[in-house]
């Protein structure tokens, strides 16, 4: 659009109004006091990138340190650092204050007052009448008003019904108060109409906690169910009401719950109401594009707020987490150039999506100027809007040249809204910032008001895996599925529906490459529905057993011999198999283990890594280590151990049965696979992968059956030189007795690897944020229905932390939702089978007996006969020696305790045998180093939940009664499978040696 008849080019006009825009900020008078610290602050951290993460990691902590000691004592391990570059005096000053009982409050107070004052320059009060005087002082000044309120992390169905109640009673009081106020035609009129005085803007994941985008349907049912209300009174008050856009997860979710709930009869004319388009997404004008198609089709406008986009850090980070493609634009420019891209199709499009031009970049609102100029559009078709206690002057400027303009209000209490203080704060000392810019002039007119240096061409979108170069080598986690998109939503109820068609079928034995039946075919039941058969399994024989590792012998030497080169290949060609059905076999678990969609696609994803990563590590261990000397020639290398024994779980049914057998394979080993008699059919996935990739016969032997009958034929064998074993620690320890006893014939000393579980401890710290605690307590207390051996079982909250916590988890706990996994909204699966049910509800009870009963989730009466659900219990007061503390569980129970400081708490941690996982929720420097030193578990998780590890990033294993051997999915892995071996050769004859170069070529002689 970069000409309009009769109208000089866009951008002379934009420059024409920059320059103007920009001459009156700078006519603006700065503003002292509170103004006066804050840019003070702004220097300061925008001097040393060091100094500012660590101020703004201060400022994030402070609200929950209650007393003037703590807030001491923080503030000197934040700032009192080497790397902290403090102005002359300042550390000395802080060392004496915060090192002293008399003079820490000193320190404390002008802390807090300092925080304070920033706060209130972005937030405009801890309540609506607060918020209320602010916005009133901006009608004053020809500035309208939206208010957001701020809060915390919705954890439960109490707080998501309270926040309801919030926008509720904010949109009655501040109409009420609103009809009192004189009319100002700037802010209140426009070219269709009056616009309203009260905009508030709502977030809709605060409305419920079970809020998911893999769950579309019933999430947007809820969200619906909770909107209707806000929606009926706020028209009914003539209050607008704005769709706040979140984190790019939940974009597609919230576009359907606007458009539906707008399209209800109710709605479906009513105006004044609003949705957010974000420009730093790489598909942002897409969803231009469907707002307009759809807006057309509902026959009524609506407004569209244009902003940049407030989460580039967590986009781009979680992103590299998952090893997604990015969704935003990588670089500002970029997003600059499609902001005023969108800009010209808003306002091309204004009579059917009113335009927000959400910026406080003069060169954007400018543009916007210049585009609405060319197009002729009537005074005030364009609203302007910017952030308190950020935009103002630019708001100012924009209202003085006659311009609506709206300045976003948050209000809330400190707390909740510290994340939103810190990321303001952020973008202020950005250096990318244009506010900082101004206000620095540090940049000249024309480097400010400059066009975006991109282009609108299809972008090479890098996913984090090709940005990582800080790994050193060349593997990638297989990323999980994005189950917010709707694509992936249906593929997996394709897959469900295909499966479900096929429950029953049977699992047969593989020996030597020949599948076989057994006169037991045992019927394996859905977990969710147990009259449903998932599947029918021919249970081997001893004599099968007998013949599987005879056919394992026979073929060692020939696969032993096999290029490693030629066994890598192999693996990664059934990573392949997996990727091509990785639907099917997610709904195969779904079916067949009760496992949710979450979990039974990351268990695929698992596989795959093993695969992948087993492959590369053995290809790296296949170079010989060479110690050469003149004359001598030394070689150090692996070599197989021989017929290896597969001992699998049902809750990991693919990943952990691929993983072991995959490194006994490409290490050289005939493996005989004994999946979990609960998951055979999952399991038989590995081996139909596995001779789809061209297995030799005999290398891989499939054997489902019972495991107290067959096991000990297997494990006794003395033909059999290896045993990987992941279970119960009662199992594995007889293994490792019987693998101990040297059998007649027996040539070598039996290698076992055994992965024996956990009693794994989560300590909350008393500064921890309580929405990060609370939730990854929760998720690693309820994940797969706490059937994982990194589950948390106990949790150890400290100090002042103990009371709220609880509260908080109270809640979250009664509002997960029980159902069957195949359903996406389920957060609590059923139990794998009868045996567990029983058990856990066993431990519930005992739970009862040696503490009490903190919380329960709901199980409706419907599930109780139809399937193994039990309710998720958590209990307070337990006995550091009771069951519930010491046993593990393999549910969803939790042990909960006090303790009155950290070495209290790392005592009770410590206080098992077991030492698998843990995790510590703390924001205190010193607490978490001290953590990483003293609590001695296999795998420490700091401010995250303690399952989900990934191969590679995070090796997964324990030490003391959790299992033997080298962590799964780590560099040492492998090594237990192989035998190293040392040749040495003497090279000289006749007092003559060969070059290095020749070896290979010249033994035997010259």
């Amino acid at each position: 659009m970069a000409e309009i008849e009769g109208i000089p080019t866009i951008e002379r006009l934009t420059q024409q109004y920059g320059q103007e825009l920009l001459a009156q900020l700078r006519q603006q008078e700065r503003r002292m006091g509170a103004g006066w610290l804050y840019s003070r602050l702004m220097r300061l951290a925008t001097g040393d990138e060091a100094l500012k993460v660590q101020l703004f990691r201060f400022v994030d902590v402070l609200p929950a340190l209650k007393t003037p000691h703590a807030i001491a004592h923080h503030l000197l391990e934040f700032l009192d650092q080497p790397s902290v570059k403090l102005p002359p005096g300042t550390r000395r000053l802080l060392s004496f204050l915060g090192h002293h009982t008399a003079t820490e409050w000193l320190l404390a107070d002008s802390a807090q007052l300092g925080t304070a004052l920033m706060a209130r320059r972005f937030i405009a009060g801890k309540n609506a009448e607060l918020a209320t005087s602010a916005v009133e002082r901006l009608r004053g000044e020809n500035l309208a008003f939206s208010l957001d309120l701020l809060g915390e992390a919705v954890t439960s169905e109490t707080e998501a019904l309270a926040y309801q109640q919030k926008y509720l009673d904010l949109i009655r009081e501040l109409s009420e108060i609103a009809e009192k106020w004189p009319a100002n035609p700037q802010t209140d009129a426009a070219p269709f109409g009056s616009v309203p005085r009260v905009n508030v803007s709502v977030k809709l994941s605060s409305l419920y906690a079970r809020f998911d985008p893999m769950a579309a349907q019933s999430t947007a049912t809820a969200v619906k169910a909770r909107l209707w209300p806000i929606l009926t009174l706020a028209r009914e008050r003539g209050v607008f009401v704005n769709f706040d856009m979140e984190q790019y997860d939940f974009r597609d979710i919230t576009h359907r719950i606007f458009e539906e709930i707008l399209c209800e009869d109710e709605f479906r004319d009513w105006a004044d109401v609003g949705i957010v388009v974000q420009a730093y997404l790489r598909d942002a004008f897409q969803d231009a594009e469907r707002l307009l198609n759809w807006t057309k089709q509902r026959g009524t406008p609506v407004w569209v707020r244009l902003v940049k986009g407030a989460y580039w850090d967590y986009e781009t980070i979680m992103a590299a987490e998952r090893g997604y493609p990015v969704p935003v634009f990588a670089h500002k420019a970029k997003t600059d150039a499609n902001y005023e891209r969108l800009t010209e199709f808003l306002l091309t499009n204004w009579k059917t999506l009113r335009p927000a031009i959400a910026t406080h970049n003069v060169r954007s609102a400018a543009h916007a100027q210049a585009v609405a100029k060319a197009l002729e559009l009537p005074p005030r078709a364009v609203e302007y809007q910017v952030l308190f206690g950020m935009g103002e002057p630019i708001g100012r400027a924009l209202a003085g040249q006659g311009e609506r303009v709206r300045v976003y209000v948050p209000f809330g209490e400190l707390l909740p809204g510290m994340a939103y203080l810190v990321r303001r704060l952020l973008e202020n000392t950005s250096n990318e910032s244009f506010i900082r810019h101004v206000e620095q002039d540090d940049l000249s007119d024309q480097q400010l008001l400059g066009p975006p240096e991109a282009s609108y061409a299809e972008e090479v979108q890098d996913t984090a895996g090709t940005e990582n170069s800080h790994l050193v080598n060349t593997f990638r986690n297989e990323p999980v599925t994005d189950f917010a998109l709707q694509q992936n939503q249906e593929a997996m109820q394709q897959a469900l529906a295909s499966v479900q068609a096929r429950l029953g079928e049977s699992v047969p034995i593989v020996i030597d490459g020949q599948r076989e039946e057994s006169p037991t075919l045992w019927p394996r039941s859905d977990p969710s529905q147990t009259a449903r058969m998932a599947a029918q399994v021919f249970w081997a024989t001893n004599e099968q057993a007998t013949r599987a590792i005879t056919a394992a012998q026979h073929a060692f030497p020939g696969w032993r011999d096999t290029p490693v080169t030629e066994r890598a290949e192999l693996l990664r060609r059934v990573a392949e198999e997996f990727r091509r059905y990785r639907f099917k076999i997610n709904a195969w678990q779904v079916y067949e283990v009760g496992k949710p969609w979450r979990d039974a696609d990351a268990d695929v994803a698992e596989a795959i890594d093993f695969c992948e990563y087993y492959a590369a590590e053995m290809e790296r261990l296949s170079v010989p280590r060479e110690r050469n000397m003149p004359g001598e020639w030394n070689e150090y290398f692996y070599e197989a151990r021989g017929p290896a024994v597969i001992i699998a779980p049902w809750n990991f049914p693919l990943a952990i049965l691929t993983g072991m057998t995959v490194a006994a394979l490409v290490a050289g080993n005939p493996v005989i696979i004994k999946p979990s008699e609960q998951s055979s059919r999952t399991g038989y996935f590995l081996m139909e992968a596995l001779a789809a990739a061209g297995v030799p016969g005999g290398v891989a032997n499939f054997l489902p059956g019972e495991g107290e009958a067959i096991g000990p034929t297997l494990v006794n064998d003395p033909r059999v030189a290896l045993i990987a074993f992941t279970g119960s620690r009662a199992v594995g320890l007889s293994i490792i007795r019987s693998a101990a006893e040297v059998q007649p014939g027996q040539r070598e000393i039996k290698r076992v690897i055994a992965e024996l579980g956990g009693k794994n401890a989560i300590i909350v710290d008393e500064d921890a944020d309580l929405d990060e605690a609370v939730l990854g307590v929760l998720a690693s207390m309820t994940g797969y229905s706490g059937q994982k051996c990194s589950a948390c079982s106990r949790a150890i909250i400290i100090g002042s932390a103990y009371e709220p916590f609880c509260a908080r988890l109270r809640e979250a706990i009664k509002s997960i939702q029980s159902g069957p996994a195949q359903d996406p909204a389920t957060t609590l699966g059923p139990l794998v089978d009868k045996a567990a049910q029983e058990r856990v509800l066993e431990y519930i009870r005992i739970g009862s007996q040696e503490g009490a009963l903190l919380a329960q989730s709901p199980l409706p009466d419907a599930f109780k006969s139809t399937g193994y659900y039990v309710p998720a219990a958590v209990f307070t007061d337990c006995p550091p020696n009771g069951k519930l503390w010491q046993e593990e569980i393999f549910g969803p129970v939790l042990a909960l305790r006090y303790a009155k400081d950290l070495d209290d708490a790392l005592q009770l941690a410590d206080n098992t045998p077991y030492a698998l996982t843990g995790g510590f929720y703390s924001r205190s420097p010193e607490n978490i180093e001290r953590v990483r030193r003293e609590f001695h578990v296999g795998n420490l998780y700091i401010n995250r939940k303690i399952t989900g590890a990934l191969v590679d990033r995070q090796p997964f294993g324990g030490a003391r009664m959790s299992g033997v051997g080298s962590k799964v999915g780590g560099p040492d892995y492998l090594l237990q499978f192989l035998v190293p071996r040392t040749i040495t050769e003497s090279v000289m004859r006749r007092g003559f040696a060969p070059s290095e170069q020749l070896k290979g070529k010249a033994r035997g002689g010259i």
